[in-house]
């Protein structure tokens, strides 16, 4: 069976057009090497006629050499085996049987060539034989030198058709490889999304059942027809509460929101239970991977919203991740600078660093998907002097609705 072609692609010849330029390359060698040993042997124009004609049979059934490898060899032995008895030129024929019989070997028909091959050297063997003394063409060393050959055409063929074989069987591999990569990021997507989801109806769930009882409440004050200040201060209050949860609500949502990927980018699915009051076992983990972490703290640190204190800890997280499984680094500095308005956290190694014409991975991506739905920026690379460097500001403010004031922090 045939191996499947390549497509032809970045310039090269398609197949049929490659098969169409060596079997061209070898009727201008056969028809050179022919015109220049008829200037030496002259013979009747009739037996000249049925000569070159052979030639041209002969070299183009190699145009068909791939697709039909024996029926082309079976063509050119007949050509070469009427050609030479022939022809007094005896021009190198021969060179497209030993094409043709190279490429029925390497197109998997082993048994074919060896048979080939073996017809080959007995008819010329039992030619020879049948020769006068004294008139034979082929002595016994160049009947050894033609086993030779027609032998090392065959194992040669054999031997690309069992490297094309292992190459076409590596890279099979490797397809089914990325595509179970790609299914695993697919997973991991959906996991994703399934814990948004949940997230997502906790939140809901909570902020509209209190939503429900604190408007229950205040139509159950107001049903008893109380004062009418007494009446307006409870509508008021409940209000105000109700007004209180869905803000809280809405900002949550967005927030939950604001980190959602797309669904062939692979994510973590683990969340951590709280944010950069864990900075502490995120480095000690670091450490028991090799790596030396130091970290440092500017400014006073104050207390963050729920969402910065959580993409805090997951670019620190995601960071070390990296670092742990590409960089080979030894150090990690990591810094937090805690600003008037934002937090800013500069996370660097010495390691290898990411080559130049690589683009970054879907984790750095997700790092500046969590910093750009919080209002802050995130920078990721080759640092100045060696190693990687990831750059980011979380403001403290969670970015509001249209109308909204940001919720900040007070210092």
């Amino acid at each position: 069976m045939p191996l499947p072609l390549r497509p032809s692609g970045g310039g090269r010849p398609s197949p049929r057009a490659a098969d169409a330029l060596v079997a061209g390359a070898v009727l201008l060698v056969v028809a050179v090497w022919t015109l220049v040993a008829g200037l030496r042997a002259s013979e009747p124009p009739l037996r000249a006629a049925l000569g070159w004609a052979l030639v041209l049979a002969g070299c183009g059934a190699l145009y068909f050499r791939r697709r039909r490898p024996v029926a082309t060899a079976v063509v050119t032995l007949l050509a070469c085996a009427v050609y030479y008895p022939l022809s007094a030129q005896d021009g190198p024929l021969m060179i497209a049987f030993a094409l043709a019989l190279y490429t029925t070997a390497a197109e998997g028909r082993f048994a074919a060539a060896v048979a080939l091959g073996a017809v080959t050297l007995l008819a010329v063997g039992a030619g020879e034989i049948r020769q006068q003394p004294g008139h034979r063409q082929i002595d016994d060393t160049s009947l050894a030198m033609l086993a030779g050959w027609l032998i090392s055409l065959v194992a040669v063929g054999r031997a690309q058709r069992t490297r094309a074989a292992y190459l076409h069987e590596v890279e099979q591999r490797a397809l089914a490889a990325e595509r179970e990569q790609e299914a695993r990021a697919r997973q991991s997507a959906a996991e994703e999304r399934l814990r948004i989801a949940r997230e997502v109806h906790d939140v809901l769930g909570h902020s509209i059942s209190l939503i429900n009882v604190q408007s229950g409440a205040a139509l159950h004050r107001l049903g008893k027809k109380p004062a009418p200040e007494a009446g307006l201060a409870a509508a008021t209050e409940a209000l105000e509460a109700v007004r209180a949860t869905s803000k809280d609500a809405l900002r949550e949502l967005r927030a939950t929101l604001g980190v959602l990927r797309r669904a062939d980018e692979p994510t973590p699915t683990t969340p951590a239970s709280s944010g950069l009051a864990l900075l502490g076992d995120l480095a000690e983990r670091a450490r028991s991977a090799g790596l030396d972490v130091r970290t440092g703290v500017t400014g006073a640190p104050a207390p963050l919203p729920p969402p910065v204190d959580l993409a805090a800890y997951r670019i620190v997280q995601e960071s070390l991740t990296n670092i742990a499984r590409h960089a080979r680094a030894r150090t990690v500095d990591i810094g937090l600078d805690w600003g008037p308005d934002a937090v800013r956290l500069r996370i660097a190694d010495d390691g290898e660093g990411a080559p130049e014409d690589r683009p970054l991975g879907s984790g750095i991506r997700g790092m500046a998907e969590r910093a750009r739905a919080l209002g802050g920026e995130l920078t990721a690379g080759n640092g100045r002097d060696g190693g990687f460097l990831v750059d980011a500001r979380l403001p403290y403010a969670v970015p509001s609705a249209p109308g909204e004031g940001p919720r900040e922090n007070t210092r």
